[in-house]
């Protein structure tokens, strides 16, 4: 029985397995080898020599403080709007709730250039004088993801047990006390999990750092798309995408020990919101900050896709059947659209089929210290991906899925295959928690009267699991929408997706050119509104489990 189930698990993870090994292992490897082989032999002396550059320094030491600064700005931000959202009781509250997180599934040039026009000479904060300057990128840092403290803590908030809070208040502890010895210890393990994936996010983010950074201030992922794309320093890239690849994998395994999971045979019952009351006060004020920060961006966005020649006009977005002033483009926007629509279809259903397997694979309950290890050593190559550069993805697609037998460099699949790649740990983080929490017993039920694997998962799974499934759609379209690292690279001159064309039109010169990047950001950045609202709408609490 035991071999058996070992062959059959072996068999369900052969699939994926092959699949990663092909479109992530090989292409990473061929990344980091060219940057170890020199004229065919062996040679790390280069890699070494990068890793003592002054700039390579500089570059790290950015990174680190300014995705932790950020970092700290979202949980201090996000802590008291989920309290505020998911504790009290307000009218609108549900319908704030899905709107704060929109900017989590905004493509990140969308904010970058929200970002640029918000605080350019010209704009609403031009006087403080923050173009290009640190505290921008942590601007835009934090207002991509602080809707991740919102969420994960706030349905966390949400589902504790209010008894041994109202246990600490009997016996006299006032409402900080109880926040600090009753309540910020329970919602540790949601904190640290939000804290450390919005620090990841932070630290491999490519479009805001680039759109308001430039070449001045450079992130690693940043930096490797400057080697490898204008520099040519293939060992220099390759050093620090190893680098981030061993950073990032020290910082899941330390947040895999950190977060501690809840003893479910413990009875909970979760508390009704209430009524806000005067102490309520700061929470509810630091969340209509949170507001500011959210709308400013967006809305400077909208009002500036609608100003041309100091006059209120929708001639911006009728210019988007174009190809720019000067032939900015090889394509007109709306075109653009169509192909980024057309290939987020495809990454969806390709990350939904392989997350899925990959979901029931590592979510099945192991009856043997063998298997569990064995599903352990899988769920965490399957989630290599998250560890690993999009840029450093892309540029691996090309230089190794160039020649036969995988000559698929101009292949229509190559883009929608490397999104789906970006996608895939989203998906299986969202389905694996529910998939996990589903009693065997009533598989082998089902089995014992007769269903085979695939009716009693049909019988048995699907009801619980759909919701998780439209969440994991909807993220994986939104994902593919605003992908922009890898897709830089993939892209066909003739094929471009809506991020490239908005960052080439930001690149161009003349008000037409950028009046029209305005215009396509603010019809992206309401493509991946109505995917997230419809989502929230009918995946509910699933988004959360990311």
């Amino acid at each position: 029985m035991t071999a058996r189930r070992l062959l059959t698990l072996a068999g369900l993870a052969l699939g994926p397995v092959l699949v990663l090994a092909v479109f992530f292992v090989l292409p990473v490897s061929g990344m980091v080898g060219r940057g170890f082989v020199v004229d065919g032999r062996f040679d790390p002396g280069g890699v070494v020599e990068v890793l003592g550059r002054p700039r390579t320094h500089r570059v790290l030491w950015f990174t680190v403080w300014s995705a932790g600064l950020a970092t700290l700005a979202s949980v201090l931000l996000g802590l008291p709007a989920a309290y505020v959202l998911y504790r009290l009781s307000f009218p609108g509250r549900l319908v704030l709730r899905a709107l704060l997180l929109v900017p989590f599934v905004l493509p990140t040039v969308v904010v970058g250039v929200a970002f640029r026009l918000l605080i350019n000479d010209s704009g609403p904060l031009g006087p403080l004088g923050l173009d290009g300057t640190p505290v921008a990128i942590i601007a835009g840092l934090t207002f991509f993801n602080v809707a991740v403290v919102i969420r994960a803590v706030g349905i966390a908030w949400e589902s504790l047990d209010p008894r041994p809070g109202e246990a600490a208040a009997a016996l006299g502890a006032s409402p900080a006390q109880v926040f600090r010895t009753v309540t910020l210890p329970a919602l540790r393990p949601a904190l640290v999990g939000a804290a450390s994936v919005v620090f990841l996010f932070c630290a491999t983010s490519f479009g805001v750092v680039l759109t308001l950074g430039g070449l001045r201030y450079s992130s690693v992922e940043t930096e490797i798309y400057l080697l490898t794309t204008q520099l040519l320093d293939l060992p220099a890239a390759a050093a620090l995408s190893i680098l981030q690849l061993l950073a990032i994998t020290a910082l899941l395994l330390l947040v895999g020990r950190l977060r501690a999971s809840p003893d479910p045979t413990v009875e909970r019952r979760t508390a009704r919101p209430r009524r806000p009351r005067r102490p309520d006060v700061v929470p509810v004020a630091l969340t209509v900050l949170v507001l500011a920060l959210v709308a400013a961006p967006i809305l400077t966005l909208v009002v500036g896709s609608l100003r041309a020649d100091d006059a209120w006009t929708l001639a911006n977005y009728q210019r988007l059947t174009t190809v720019g002033d000067g032939n900015a483009l090889l394509v007109p926007v709306t075109d653009a659209l169509v192909i980024s629509l057309r290939t987020a279809v495809d990454a969806t259903w390709m990350a939904l089929l392989l997350g899925g397997l990959i979901s029931v694979v590592v979510s099945r309950r192991s009856l043997t210290g063998g298997e569990r290890r064995l599903r352990g050593a899988l769920d965490g190559f399957f989630m290599l991906p998250l560890g690993v550069s999009a840029v450093t993805l892309g540029f691996g697609f090309l230089i190794t899925l160039d020649r036969p037998p995988l000559s698929l460099r101009d292949s229509p699949l190559l883009v929608p295959v490397a999104q789906a790649l970006v996608a895939l740990p989203l998906v299986v983080r969202t389905l694996v928690p529910v998939l996990t929490g589903i009693d065997d017993r009533q598989r082998q039920a089902a089995a014992s009267l007769g269903a085979g694997p695939l009716r009693a998962f049909a019988t048995v799974d699907l009801p619980l699991v759909w919701r998780p499934l439209v969440a994991a759609a909807g993220f994986a379209f939104a994902v593919s929408l605003g992908e922009f690292g890898a897709t830089s690279f993939l892209a066909r001159d003739e094929h471009p997706t809506l991020p490239v064309v908005i960052y080439q039109l930001i690149g161009r010169p003349g008000g037409e050119n950028f009046g029209m990047a305005l215009s396509a950001s603010v019809v992206l950045a309401a493509t991946t509104a109505i995917v997230v609202l419809v989502v929230d709408r009918f995946g509910g609490r699933s988004l959360g489990t990311v």
